[in-house]
């Protein structure tokens, strides 16, 4: 990694400092991360929602809210024409009564296959929700129109409730298509408070639960209202790192790690076999046009060879674009939900240096990236792509498969302490372990995560492929500086699946 400049690597030890300050309070470890996720029933939100079911035993869903974005509304059935304000959309569709909707009976679907695999999911973890729980977690936005913020709907209702209630843990709001109904959540809070004696404190509250995590802007709102009227509420802003689970997947990813999105893998490791909710799964040739679809360029093999985004064979991945905003909340053992810029299964995102409550990737977010030895805008996403795949097709193993017969994580913890304060040329003892449900045979490795580290040149980790390693202090570490070791257990299952810890190293 290039040396920065003093001034540049003193202000990120700021930032640092300041977004430790921010995350420091966390829910307590019984409780499972809470979320909400709004989606417009795109696609790739099928897809990724499908994915999001297999692991609703990480976390506790609180909501599922239906709402509209710049490719999907529903129109107010009166025939009121309507054109987009985001360029791209207006200029490939212009005036519209309605764009591309899917309905709203596939949320239901999907939880009904959900219904016929739970039986067995519970097999592999007790903090499934049942299909029941699930149904009754779903509620109809703002969908009539792409930025429609104008009224009260049964989706805002809750999500407003939500954000009012008395539980002060942090509330994760994935944003799958627009932030429309978020936005006429928090407009109907400003209405209600705002000229009132508790207006402060409502704000106040609101602000310290509530995170935005949006994939893209997909209508206007959060730039015209929220941003403007609830600056202090924390955004995740992710417009670059989705790309290597997006629909140009083909060039966003490293070729050597095609298969993990191609046929042979999704076909028969994910899609095929392993019950009805996969089999629900948006794949290439599949024969399974998407509700809503003006032009259907995917289910059909002859449209599928001649792609705009490249040339698929048929179960190939299409898309999962919004999976990092849930894939952010599965702890791993990274550590990111302490502090979003020090990466996770859901990628990196880098505070910004303008506005403190916004965490952005882009530049200063970029991960080096060894295929094509250049840094890459994605790869702090895409370097976990293959450990993610595994780990989706040993869940979609759980859907069909007794415990005995499935695979499960390994179960990592350390020895030495997550955070150390060290003196140049110091050695450094580094120490974890790890048991295998399974029983199966694990290997370690040791890593350095050097470009979320504020140290800025490499070490050298000795014995870097077993339990205990170590490693000497750099003798130029300045006071504050920091170097993250990752510790990597990977079972030799299949497929094989890995967990993690964090060291945190820093200079005294």
């Amino acid at each position: 990694m290039k040396k920065q400049p003093i001034f540049a690597t003193f202000l990120v030890i700021i930032l640092l400092v300041a977004s430790y300050h921010i995350f420091s309070q966390k829910a307590p470890n019984s409780e499972k991360t809470r979320t909400i996720v709004t989606t417009d029933g795109e696609l790739d939100d099928v897809d990724s929602f499908i994915r999001l079911l297999l692991y609703s035993n990480e976390f506790r869903i609180e909501g599922l809210v239906i709402s509209s974005s710049q490719w999907h509304y529903k129109g107010d059935g009166k025939g009121t024409k309507f054109t987009s304000e985001m360029d791209m959309t207006k200029k490939m569709y212009g005036e519209r009564t309605e764009l591309r909707w899917p309905g709203t009976d596939w949320i239901y679907n999907l939880i009904d296959a959900y219904g016929k695999v739970y039986p067995n999911l519970k097999k592999h973890s007790n903090s499934y929700p049942t299909s029941a729980h699930l149904k009754s977690l779903v509620h109809i936005g703002n969908i009539d129109f792409e930025g429609e913020m104008e009224k009260n709907t049964d989706g805002s209702d809750f999500i407003k409730k939500k954000l009012l209630d008395d539980d002060m843990t942090p509330l994760y709001l994935q944003v799958w298509g627009g932030t429309n109904t978020i936005a006429r959540a928090l407009k109907s809070i400003e209405d209600e408070y705002k000229n009132t004696a508790k207006w402060q404190e409502i704000y106040a509250k609101v602000c310290k639960k509530a995170i935005i995590y949006a994939i893209l802007d997909q209508d206007a709102t959060y730039k015209k209202y929220i941003s403007a009227n609830w600056k202090d509420i924390k955004i995740y802003y992710n417009s670059k790192q989705f790309w290597c689970l997006a629909y140009f997947w083909k060039t966003a990813v490293p070729k050597e790690l095609h298969p993990f999105l191609e046929s042979k893998f999704m076909g028969e490791k994910v899609i095929n076999n392993h019950g009805a909710l996969t089999k629900m799964y948006y794949s290439y040739g599949d024969g399974n046009p998407a509700a809503g679809e003006i032009d259907d360029i995917y289910s059909s093999m002859e449209k599928a060879k001649k792609n705009q985004w490249g040339s698929f064979g048929q179960y190939d991945f299409i898309s999962e674009g919004d999976s990092p905003a849930f894939l952010h909340l599965v702890d791993v053992g990274l550590g990111n939900l302490e502090n979003p810029q020090i990466g996770g299964w859901g990628g990196r995102l880098v505070q910004s240096r303008i506005a403190p409550n916004r965490w952005e990737d882009g530049e200063a977010a970029a991960d080096y990236n060894p295929f094509t030895q250049k840094m890459d805008l994605a790869y702090a996403q895409t370097r976990w792509l293959e450990t993610l795949q595994n780990d989706f097709a040993a869940r979609a193993d759980w859907c069909v498969k007794d415990y005995k017969n499935a695979n499960h994580e390994p179960k990592v913890k350390l020895i030495t302490a997550s955070k150390l304060t060290v003196a140049p040329n110091s050695t450094v003892q580094l120490s974890g372990t790890a048991t295998d449900p399974d029983g199966n045979k694990l290997n370690y490795h040791w890593w350095q995560y050097d470009e979320v580290d504020t140290y800025s040149s490499k070490i050298s980790i000795q014995n870097a492929d077993s339990k205990n390693a170590s490693f000497k202090m750099p003798n130029d570490i300045k006071k504050g500086e920091t170097i993250h070791l990752i510790l990597e257990v990977k079972d030799n299952g299949t497929p094989q699946l890995t967990r993690y810890q964090r060291v945190v190293v820093t200079g005294k």
